[in-house]
């Protein structure tokens, strides 16, 4: 019997508007064991760029940790990114929420300008040089365009975005809930998710569709 593939996925917080979106994140995890793979979970040990109330919207006045929450959706069980070793997995895997683009880069504070959190440059950089995929939901293929400049991603259809995408270099192809978007020269595999207009089902199919495409890959 072949050993179990083990992809690890990068966590941005816990929640929507300031940190990982749950459902993303945990819909990716039970697709990667319900398709016989096994994964571990990292996030940067680094503040929250700010923390919102989901119930109204509004910003907080206190600060949290991005590795302490997204303990929460990882059920204690997680690592610091910076531990994070590109030998050690097949596969390197984002969920979205807005916490992507604020925590694990600035892309929601200065669009295509945007800096990008050391140890997510170091862990995508390392995938990349490993020869080994990368998934990509959501608003994260914003985050890999700025590492990676010149790869193929989705985010949807939102015009905004995908401009911000092409100013950064990338490539933005227009995509529909559960399609999947590759990238041949760096593996980069992205789906949209709730950068559409999607309900839980939909996210379901996104995620389920992106793991089977970087596991059928391997």
């Amino acid at each position: 019997m072949s050993e179990k593939k083990k992809i690890a996925v990068v966590l941005s917080g816990s929640g929507v508007y300031d940190g990982a979106e749950i459902h993303e994140a945990t819909l990716t995890m039970l697709a990667i064991a319900r398709q016989g793979a096994s994964y571990e979970i990292f996030a940067p040990n680094i503040e929250q760029a700010h923390v919102i109330n989901h119930l109204t919207g509004e910003e907080m006045p206190e600060t949290r940790n991005v590795l302490v929450e997204s303990a929460r959706i990882a059920r204690g069980q997680i690592a610091d990114l910076s531990t994070y070793q590109a030998h050690a997995f097949d596969a390197l895997v984002f969920p979205g929420g807005f916490g992507a683009a604020k925590n694990l880069c600035t892309f929601a504070f200065e669009g295509p300008e945007c800096q990008v959190n050391p140890d997510v440059q170091k862990a995508v950089e390392q995938t990349v040089q490993a020869e080994k995929p990368i998934g990509a939901l959501c608003i994260t293929p914003a985050v890999i365009t700025r590492i990676l400049k010149d790869v193929k991603v989705t985010i949807g259809n939102d015009s905004g975005t995908a401009g911000a995408i092409e100013r950064m270099g990338g490539t933005h192809a227009n995509a529909t809930h559960g399609e999947v978007i590759f990238d041949s020269k760096y593996k980069v595999y992205s789906t949209p998710c709730y950068m559409l207009d999607s309900t839980i089902d939909q996210i379901a199919d996104g995620a389920d569709n992106i793991i089977q495409a970087i596991l059928k890959s391997l």
